[in-house]
C-alpha cells in the first residue's frame, strides 16, 4: 500500500496506523505502511523485534550489528548489509522502544546506501488467528526519494525489503511458537 491510504486494510488496522504510525512525508518523500499477521503471540514476536542490538535474528539482509550504548533512546547501531543490496553499511538510531505498547522506531542517520531521512515505526498488536494467540505487525516508513527515482519506485523498493523482513520475522516467530506448543507424547 502506497502513501498510507486504505489499500484493503481493515478498520482495526487503519486505527492502529492512525494511532501509532504518524509520518509527515515532505514534498520529495514517500511513505507507506505494511501489515503482517503472525501465528505467534505478541511476547514471542516482541522478543525478536525489541532487540535493537540484534536485528540479524530476523532481518535476512543484516550480516552484523554493533551497538554503542545500552538500548535507550538515542542509542546507535552500525549495521553491515549482506552483499546483493545497493548498500554496505547503515548507521541507525533508536528513536522509541516501548515495551508496554510494543512499538519500536528507528531513524537511519548515515551509511553507504540511498535511504536518506529514513524513519520507520514497527508496532505489534495482539489478535487471535485460528483460535490461538497471534500478532498483527504493522511497519511504516518515510524516506526521501533519491535523485533519478520516482516516489513509486522508492516505495516499491523499501516495501520489498520490509516484506522480506516481515516474512522472516513471521518464520522465526512461528518456529519458536511451534517449539513452545509441543505437548508431551505420553498422554495415553
Amino acid at each position: 500500500m502506497n502513501g498510507i491510504g486504505n489499500g484493503g486494510l481493515s478498520n482495526v488496522e487503519m486505527e492502529y496506523i492512525r494511532r501509532h504510525h504518524r509520518h509527515q512525508p515532505g514534498e520529495n518523500q514517500c511513505a507507506s505502511a505494511l501489515v503482517k499477521h503472525i501465528r505467534a503471540p505478541v511476547p514471542q514476536v516482541w522478543s525478536l523485534v525489541r532487540r535493537f542490538d540484534q536485528p540479524q535474528k530476523y532481518k535476512p539482509f543484516v550480516s552484523r550489528c554493533v551497538v554503542r550504548g545500552n538500548l535507550e533512546i538515542g542509542t546507535l547501531r552500525e549495521v553491515d548489509v549482506k552483499s546483493g543490496l545497493p548498500a554496505t553499511t547503515s548507521t541507525e538510531r533508536l528513536e522509541l522502544l516501548d515495551d508496554n505498547e510494543h512499538i519500536l522506531s528507528i531513524r537511519i542517520i548515515g551509511g553507504d546506501h540511498r535511504l536518506r531521512n529514513y524513519s520507520s515505526i514497527l508496532s505489534l498488536h495482539p489478535e487471535i488467528i485460528d483460535g490461538r494467540p497471534g500478532t498483527l505487525v504493522i511497519e511504516s516508513f518515510v524516506v526521501d526519494v533519491p535523485e533519478g527515482n520516482t516516489k513509486d519506485e522508492t516505495c516499491y523498493f523499501v516495501e520489498a525489503l520490509i516484506k522480506c523482513n516481515l516474512k522472516s520475522l513471521a518464520d522465526v516467530s512461528e518456529g519458536l511458537a511451534v517449539q513452545d506448543r509441543t505437548e508431551p507424547i505420553d498422554r495415553l
